[in-house]
C-alpha cells in the first residue's frame, strides 16, 4: 500500500476483497463457457506501470474473447496511485483539486453473442485523496446495470430485486435514491435515450462511515453474480437470427457513445493516465451505426426503445 491507504485506518481488506470478487465472477463465467466444447478460456493479463510515467500502480485484466456465450467479458482490477485528482473526480470536492491520490476498484463489462442475453456492467471501487501534511479523504463507488436488446419484464424486475435486497441493511433509501441516480446517470443526453434498464449507481459516497460505506460497496459488489448469472442461463439457448444480430449490433453503438460521452470512469482513466487497454475494456468486438434508423411499429425492436428503455419502477 502506498501512503495515502497508509494513513488511512481500516482499509487494508479492500484490496484482497477486490481480487477475490475479481476471481469469483470470472470463475463462474470460466465455469460456464467450460460447459460445451466452443468454449473460450480467459487470458489473465497483470500489468504494471513503468517508472517514469503520472500514473504508478498495477492491475489485472481478466478477459474472455469469442467464447460460446460471451463474445467479450472483461474484468478489470486495478490499484493506482496519481501525484493529483483529474478533474472528472473533484467536481464535486473542489478543495481536494489537485491533491495526491490511491484508487483501487473492479470494473466489468459482459458482452453476451446472443442478443437475447443483456450486456452488464458493474463497478466497485474505492478512493483516497489529500494535500500532504492533511488527513486523507476516503470515498466509494459503484453499482451495476443491465442493458438488453430484447427485453423482458422478469429479467428487469430480477435485476432490481437483487440490488434492492443488497443494499437493504444500509437503509430503506439507499435503493431508490441509487436506482434514481443510476436512472439519471446512465442516459445519453445528446440523445434523451437511457442506456437500458437500469440498476444501482454510487458515487462519492462515505456518508455511512469508512466500514459501513465500505460494506455497503461490498455487499454491490456480492449481489452481482446472484443478479446477473440466472437471466444469462435462462436466455442463453435463445434462437435468433441474422435480424437480432443486426439490431443488436446497432444497439452496441449507443452502448459505445455512452462510454466514450459521458461515462466519468473513462474520463477519469483516460485524464489521470491510466492504462488505455484496461480503461477501453467495457467496448463491445463489434458493433454498428445507422442513419436515422427507426423500427418497425410493434416490432420487439421498437418495444425496447418504447417500453424497457423508458425509467419505471422495476422492482
Amino acid at each position: 500500500m502506498s501512503n495515502i491507504f497508509e494513513r488511512s485506518a481500516g482499509v487494508a481488506g479492500m484490496r484482497d476483497y477486490l481480487l477475490g470478487l475479481q476471481t469469483r465472477i470470472m470463475g463462474a463465467l470460466q465455469a460456464m463457457e467450460d460447459e460445451g466444447e466452443d468454449g473460450a478460456k480467459a487470458v489473465v493479463d497483470p500489468w504494471k506501470k513503468g517508472e517514469g510515467e503520472l500514473l504508478q500502480g498495477e492491475g489485472i485484466t481478466k478477459i474472455i474473447e469469442g467464447g460460446r456465450i460471451f463474445e467479450r467479458a472483461g474484468c478489470g482490477f486495478s490499484h493506482v496511485r496519481g501525484p493529483r485528482l483529474p478533474p472528472s473526480a473533484t467536481q464535486h470536492r473542489p478543495e481536494l483539486a489537485g491533491a495526491p491520490f490511491e484508487a483501487m476498484g473492479v470494473s466489468l463489462v459482459f458482452h453476451p453473442r446472443n442478443p437475447y442475453v443483456p450486456t452488464v456492467h458493474m463497478n466497485v471501487r474505492m478512493i483516497a485523496a489529500g494535500h500532504h501534511g492533511t488527513q486523507p479523504v476516503c470515498w466509494f463507488g459503484g453499482g451495476m446495470d443491465l442493458t438488453p436488446y430484447y427485453g423482458f419484464d422478469e429479467d428487469a424486475v430480477h435485476f432490481h430485486r437483487i440490488c434492492q435486497q443488497a443494499l437493504a441493511p444500509f437503509g430503506g433509501d439507499k435503493y431508490p435514491r441509487f436506482k434514481q441516480w443510476c436512472d439519471d446517470y446512465f442516459s445519453l443526453k445528446h440523445r434523451s435515450e437511457q442506456r437500458g434498464v437500469g440498476g444501482v449507481f454510487f458515487d462519492d459516497f462515505s456518508e455511512l462511515g469508512l466500514a459501513q460505506s465500505m460494506a455497503m460497496t461490498q455487499a454491490v459488489g456480492d449481489a452481482f453474480l446472484p443478479a446477473y448469472l440466472p437471466i444469462v442461463e435462462k436466455r442463453q439457448g435463445t434462437p435468433y437470427g441474422e435480424r437480432e444480430r443486426d439490431f443488436q449490433l446497432y444497439r452496441r453503438g449507443r452502448y459505445v457513445e455512452f462510454n466514450l460521452v459521458w461515462d466519468r470512469g473513462t474520463h477519469f482513466g483516460l485524464q489521470s493516465g491510466g492504462r488505455t487497454e484496461s480503461i477501453l475494456l467495457s467496448m463491445p468486438p463489434l458493433a454498428s451505426w445507422a442513419y436515422r434508423r427507426a423500427p418497425e411499429a410493434g416490432s420487439p425492436e421498437a418495444k425496447l426503445t418504447e417500453y424497457f428503455l423508458v425509467p419505471r419502477d422495476w422492482a
